[in-house]
């Protein structure tokens, strides 16, 4: 996946801020600094005027505490590090972009959405640190100096558990470097507390696979899925293929970030792939991410619920999803996925298509995330991400062929995309978000669809997990007849390729 996501061509534009979600009171806060900061009176006098939001860093600046030099002020959130220069003026200058911003929260507010679009403050004076140090341990450095006899002030800027978010993003960076953290005045946290995440992984071994066995789901042993509200803190009990309920965007009055349109050829030979195997499959998703244009496909595009909102609304960015690429390979073969993944490369590279996301399939199940899927979305949103300034999706669908709850013949398939849990309860599991997509229905079948079904067919012939066609999958139909139901709805109109996908087929009943 980080060999995939590095060489896919990302774009860099950043979204939109909202000025009205920047920290309440700066522009009178920063009125009162200017005012202010001239000669530095005795006694705190000036203390006694500022509050503790009016407490700016141009104050700091002037009363000696901050001084302004290039990258000494920093943002660690959910992996990422950002570097920035302080001016003399107060002002924030992001190093990668040069962009400029006026306060702390403005900030950390642009950073942290370029990484969860969902987001709606930065808690920017808990989340920036200036050569190591949380800037709230400076605004309360000036408080104690200026203002010795005040009681202790009963709002925080930062929301509750926000200090060990940034401490745990702050350890995670410094392991990876090589280096020691930064000592912090924070109380150890018990082992119980700490986030328990799990190692990333290679998209070609998704939930439910052990190294060196093909992965096989029990047939007869129906999952419940439970809903996210009652997961809680992530707890090493809990088994990591419990199935979690998505959650709409509406539901929690928020937008989609971004829209989505995938091509009907996507989703035939995704289905395709997800029927030959009683073992779970995985592929990759190519596509474009434009986020200058609105959906320009022929399709009808329905938007999904917006909750009430004040400002006009936004027209999201565009996530087209134009080609499927299949991993030929058994789970857990690390050999082999390196040699997979760089034809997938080159492929994607040869046909100017961007990585944007991966498929897997749930065999007999539901196609509902499971724990262990949420965290895997979760690692390669961050990774697909990469360096980038600009928010990048990565799309996650599942394929449930085989599940019999399902209505009808076609199989279920569901696209979703994981929020980050909530800053003050950072070691909760993401949120598996329901993703609303717009469907484009292909004229015909291309030559790769049709060679890829074909090299699929012969990658599972004979193998011990192969689907066998000619046997029952209900009463009075056979696995042959459930996967021509499910793919008739997903076959173009143009018929002129027909007698090549029946020939395909044809030979699934003979390898099975």
């Amino acid at each position: 996946m980080a060999a995939l996501a590095a060489a896919s061509p990302g774009g860099d534009e950043a979204l939109e801020e909202d000025e009205d979600e920047l920290e309440p009171g700066l522009d009178e806060a920063e009125a009162e600094a200017e005012a202010g900061s001239g000669a530095r009176p005795a006694g705190g006098s000036r203390g006694a005027v500022l509050t503790r939001r009016g407490i700016t860093l141009r104050v700091l600046l002037g009363d000696g505490l901050l001084e302004p030099a290039r990258g000494v002020l920093s943002i660690y959130y959910l992996g990422k590090k950002f570097v920035g220069d302080l001016g003399a003026d107060g002002t924030i200058t992001w190093q990668e972009t040069g962009q400029v911003f006026n306060s702390p929260s403005a900030w950390a507010t642009h950073c942290k959405r370029l990484v969860n679009p969902a987001k709606k403050s930065g808690c920017g004076w808990a989340s920036v640190r200036y050569k190591g140090q949380k800037l709230d341990q400076y605004k309360a450095a000036w408080l104690r100096q200026h203002q010795p006899n005040a009681p202790p002030a009963d709002e925080s800027l930062a929301s509750e558990g926000e200090d060990e978010e940034v401490l745990e993003e702050e350890e995670e960076e410094a392991a990876r470097e090589g280096r020691a953290p930064v000592p912090e005045p924070v109380p150890a946290k018990k082992p119980e507390e700490r986030s328990k995440k799990q190692q990333s992984k290679s998209a070609v071994e998704p939930a439910g696979t052990e190294h060196g066995a093909p992965a096989k789901r029990m047939e007869g042993k129906a999952r419940a899925p439970v809903r996210y509200c009652s997961l809680g803190t992530r707890d090493s009990a809990r088994n990591p293929q419990t199935l979690v309920e998505v959650t709409s965007f509406a539901a929690i009055n928020k937008f989609q970030p971004f829209n989505v349109a995938i091509s009907s050829n996507v989703l035939l030979l995704l289905d395709f792939h997800s029927h030959l195997t009683r073992s779970e499959v995985v592929g990759y998703l190519g596509g474009r991410w434009d986020t200058n244009t609105q959906c320009r496909c022929t399709c009808e595009w329905v938007p999904p619920p917006r909750p009430l909102h004040h400002h006009p609304p936004r027209v999201p960015p565009v996530l087209t999803v134009l080609r499927a690429f299949p991993c030929r390979t058994r789970l857990g073969d690390a050999e082999a996925a390196g040699a997979v993944e760089e034809e997938i490369c080159q492929s994607l590279f040869l046909r100017g298509l961007s990585l944007v996301g991966w498929y897997h399939s749930h065999p007999f199940g539901p196609a509902l995330p499971s724990l262990h899927d949420i965290d895997a979305q979760m690692d390669y949103q961050l990774k697909l991400q990469g360096s980038g300034n600009g928010f990048q999706p990565c799309l996650a669908l599942i394929c449930g062929p085989y599940y019999h709850g399902n209505p009808g013949m076609e199989s279920k398939i569901a696209p979703f995309w994981v929020m980050p849990p909530p800053e003050q309860r950072p070691n909760d599991y993401g949120i598996p978000m329901d993703v609303e997509v717009a469907y484009i229905q292909d004229g015909f079948l291309t030559n790769d669809v049709l060679q890829e079904m074909t090299l699929l067919v012969d990658f599972y012939k004979g193998a011990p997990d192969l689907v066998k066609f000619q046997e029952l999958w209900s009463q009075d139909q056979t696995y042959l007849d459930k996967l021509k139901g499910s793919l008739a709805s997903r076959t173009p109109k143009d018929q002129s390729c027909s007698h090549v996908l029946e020939q395909i087929l044809s030979l699934l009943k003979l390898s099975g």
